[in-house]
């Protein structure tokens, strides 16, 4: 039972990091998309949104109290919200 006990914080770490791994592999693709892309799609800018991602990775990472879960939330604005929409526009789909 000891053992279970000192690897169970270790555990509970895992969903923070592979929400980190998450926001830096987004961090990576905003990187690498054009700049009109997110004007086009009335979003905030490139840089901005790097600098959103590479933040609440590190704040996902840290387990920092309320803004690990702030920075989740953004994470998950990117991924099924900003991303889509992106994809959308450079894919040449603007249909409704």
């Amino acid at each position: 039972m000891n053992t279970l006990q000192a690897l169970l914080p270790w555990l509970a770490q895992i969903p923070f990091l592979l929400i980190a791994l998450a926001g830096v592999v987004g961090a990576a693709q905003v990187l690498f998309t054009r700049d009109d892309a997110f004007t086009a799609a009335d979003r905030l800018s490139k840089w901005a949104w790097a600098g959103i991602l590479i933040g609440s990775a590190f704040a996902a990472a840290m387990n920092l109290m309320f803004l690990s879960w702030v920075g989740i939330v953004m994470i998950g604005l990117y991924w099924f919200d900003v991303r889509p929409q992106i994809r959308n526009i450079l894919n040449g789909n603007y249909g409704w």
